[in-house]
């Protein structure tokens, strides 16, 4: 199925990627692991670019986890240095195409250097209209669960808020990306098959899509493809066909 084949009422509202397979590709090549790192930016802009063209409303790449600083100390370091290099170069094309870019996580921990990086970036395209990026960095799911529990146990403390009111949607409404759609379809590259602690509450129902590319390799195709995998999903929210098919026949 072709681009203009795809149908915007059937496209995902939000899709997410965890970016997987960088230093695999490198070591396959005989190259350092840092190498697929650097080579995976470029697979960045080619999803950020085909998903902004298809009309995706939001899109969130797994960029570092909170799990990731048990990496080794100097492809950290490259990592963050990276991270800063690709904020500087990349943030004024994507203001000049009115997408906004937003970094979601725990970034307390980065150095000071990166925190204003993140901050000129975010503030620079805060008032975009157009497709939404989030950069999952030090981000967990269960830190994203952990801080809403914590905002929320702080306004029960405060009596301004009573325990019996507590609810999905509130809590829903104190994670990290409250005012987006949740992920309607997962994309993980590099051929493991698991959600690594990646937007838990958020992915309840989305579609899990796993494939055996690693990330620098992930095109404009291999996106489409995944898209169309999804489109071509029956979504059933707990009913069953049955009930869908009845659904959307009466719609």
């Amino acid at each position: 199925m072709q681009n203009s084949q795809l149908s915007p009422d059937l496209l995902p509202k939000h899709i997410a990627i965890i970016m997987d397979g960088n230093g695999r590709w490198a070591k396959a090549q005989g190259k350092p692991r840092v190498f697929g790192h650097k080579n995976g930016v470029a697979a960045v802009r080619k999803a950020i670019s085909t998903s902004a063209k298809l009309g995706i409303k939001a899109i969130t790449l797994f960029a570092f986890s909170s799990e990731n600083w048990q990496r080794p100390e100097e492809e950290v370091g490259v990592l963050m240095e990276l991270f800063i290099s690709v904020l500087s170069t990349e943030v004024k094309k994507l203001h000049k195409n009115n997408l906004r870019l937003r970094v979601v996580g725990d970034t307390s921990r980065f150095n000071a250097r990166l925190q204003k990086k993140i901050a000129q970036a975010e503030a620079l395209t805060q008032s975009n209209t157009g497709m939404v990026i989030n950069i999952a960095a030090n981000y967990g799911g269960k830190w994203d669960i952990m801080q809403a529990t914590k905002a929320i146990s702080a306004k029960v403390a405060a009596g301004e808020l009573n325990p019996d009111d507590i609810s999905e949607a509130l809590i829903t409404e104190h994670l990290t990306m409250a005012d987006l759609p949740e992920v309607d379809l997962m994309i993980r590259t590099s051929g493991e098959c698991r959600i690594s602690n990646f937007m838990l509450w958020q992915m309840a129902y989305a579609e899990l899509y796993f494939t055996p590319i690693y990330w620098p390799e992930f095109d404009e195709n291999s996106l489409i493809e995944a898209v169309t995998w999804f489109v071509n999903r029956e979504r059933r929210f707990g009913c069953t066909g049955e009930q869908v098919k009845a659904l959307m026949e009466s719609e």
